[in-house]
């Protein structure tokens, strides 16, 4: 089966309509038919061990599908940076998170290992939780340091700290010691430097931690906030403004690369770059205000996409362009704190035409953004349908650097390289699983996906008490060949096909693994109908 070549110099300029709909896996050939498709057929070879590129990941907090105007034509905000990594590299636009929110998100993109095998089953952790990654799990900036990476995180944390407590017991929001050394946190996962915020920037405590220490102690309390601007009230340091840390964040992304270019122009660098926003609370500066046609919620965006920019002007001027594999993307769909409706109003889908948004096991809650630009390997203004999972980071960085993975170790991840180089013979990923704030499962084979829930498992309506309350049945089951947006559900026509993915599901559960190699243990019960099974 030959995959589709479709000649394109820029997503939005060179490809019509309906072009644009097929390459954007929407149509059911191109579900399961299309492919990595570029103006030339092949990248230039991986170099060798010792000429490793730069790696720049850059994750955006929040951000949807349709938010991006390259990936959506009719979006009213003007993201032109990432439209930039677009024009010069892939897009990938069948990609999604390990959850449809960001804890677990977070901890699959540096494990490779799907979250629910952890004891969170369900939401995400607040900023006094302590951390999700086993001090001896593998993670991405481990694998890359070993390799002689230099590794830096900068932004926003969110998967706990060993916080000191005043009273030597469990750390609360009201006995966190912000003097003394934090005793787990990036720096033992592989970061050789960490500068950011400990979890989202809606929660508390409000402050910035460098390396293992706060840096200006919490010592004045803020009351909370209601949306746009929400945010949760407690501490915070003197001085700390929500609407100054997304720039202060890119300042110090920025500063890495500078300083890392003159201190260590031999060694390889990984910048690992969470975003702040466009989560909560929705504050642009006000030399973005207005950027967009999408309101607060778009102008905000702009400012994320200026944090882009100033990431990929940092490395143009320290000569680092050629040689680095630049990722854009985000852990989730949209929030509604973006306020839909208002938004709909002024014609912009933050969730493109897909089905729900962020926390929700609909394509809405975790089909993302995912752009790709490496100069000389990657094919610019490429575009790819393969399936894909952010947990797919960690094989793909192994397989860049010549690594075999333990068994131990990225569980649930998938290289993609040959997908991103435009050399793959076929699709590396034959299915994903999904996963929702609930801790409702669902799971994807080609155009398939089973619902283990009989609602949105999320945010969206009909929300799971009230789905039950309607008698809907508690098993969904799409064909996203003629329904990307999810609403005939299929399960009673199509039983072989529920059994079928029930059972791999189930093996998946069992086996404490996705992906070859020897079983290993979950933490904790884990049932297909989520902690409520």
């Amino acid at each position: 089966m030959t995959d589709k070549i479709y000649p394109i110099n820029s997503p939005m300029e060179s490809l019509g309509r309906r072009d644009f709909l097929m390459s954007a896996g929407i149509s059911g050939a191109s579900a399961l038919l299309g492919g990595c498709v570029a103006k030339r057929a092949a990248a230039a070879p991986v170099p060798a061990k010792t000429g490793l590129p730069n790696i720049v990941y850059i994750l955006a907090d929040d951000l949807g599908y349709g938010d991006v105007s390259c990936l959506n034509p009719e979006s009213k905000i003007p993201t032109v940076n990432i439209d930039r990594i677009a024009r010069e590299g892939m897009i990938f636009t069948d990609t999604h998170s390990g959850s449809a929110v960001c804890t677990p998100t977070r901890y699959g993109i540096l494990t490779g290992r799907y979250s629910w095998r952890t004891h969170l089953k369900a939401s995400v952790l607040e900023g006094h939780h302590p951390p999700l990654i086993d001090a001896n799990r593998m993670t991405v900036a481990s694998l890359l340091k070993s390799h002689g990476y230099h590794t830096a995180c900068i932004g926003k944390w969110h998967l706990g700290l060993g916080w000191a407590t005043t009273d030597g017991h469990t750390a609360r929001p009201n006995n966190l010691d912000y003097a003394k050394r934090i005793e787990d946190g990036p720096t033992m996962h592989g970061f050789d430097y960490f500068f950011g915020i400990p979890a989202s920037l809606d929660m508390i405590p409000y402050l910035y931690v460098e390396n293992d220490h706060v840096v200006t102690l919490p010592t004045e309390t803020i009351e909370s906030s209601k949306a746009p601007a929400y945010f949760r009230g407690g501490p915070i340091a003197p001085g700390f403004k929500h609407e100054d840390v997304l720039p202060t964040l890119t300042k110090k992304a920025v500063q890495v690369i500078d300083d890392h270019a003159v201190k260590n122009p031999n060694t390889p660098l990984f910048l690992y770059f969470p975003l702040t926003a466009p989560h909560t609370p929705i504050v642009p500066a006000p030399e973005h205000r207005g950027k967009s046609a999408a309101g607060i919620y778009g102008d905000f965006v702009c400012e994320c996409d200026w944090a882009v920019g100033q990431v990929l002007d940092a490395l143009a001027r320290n000569g680092m362009t050629e040689n680095t594999l630049v990722i854009l993307t985000s852990d989730n769909g949209p929030s509604p704190m973006a306020n839909f409706k208002t938004l709909k109003a002024m014609g912009h889908e933050s969730s493109y035409h897909f089905r729900g948004a962020k926390a929700d096991i609909y394509e809405g809650g975790h089909r993302i953004p995912f752009i790709a630009r490496w100069p000389n390997h990657i094919a610019p203004g490429a575009t790819c349908d393969h399936l894909m999972c952010l947990t797919d980071l960690m094989a793909t960085l192994a397989d860049l650097t010549g690594e075999k993975l333990p068994d131990s170790a990225g569980e649930d991840s998938i290289s993609m390289l040959t997908a991103l180089l435009g050399t793959a013979k076929q699709r590396a990923r034959k299915d994903i699983v999904h996963h929702s704030i609930s801790g409702a499962f669902s799971i994807r084979q080609g155009a398939w996906k089973l619902e283990f829930c009989p609602g949105s498992g999320g945010w969206s309506e009909p929300k799971d008490a009230e789905a039950e309350k309607m008698g809907l049945p508690p098993l969904q089951l799409y064909d996203l060949t003629p329904d990307i947006g999810e609403r005939k559900n299929v399960q009673e026509q199509h039983s072989d096909v529920v059994n079928t993915l029930t059972k791999l599901l189930e093996k998946y559960i069992e086996d404490g693994r996705s992906t070859p190699g020897a079983p290993q243990k979950n933490e904790g019960e884990t049932s297909i109908w989520g902690p409520r099974g």
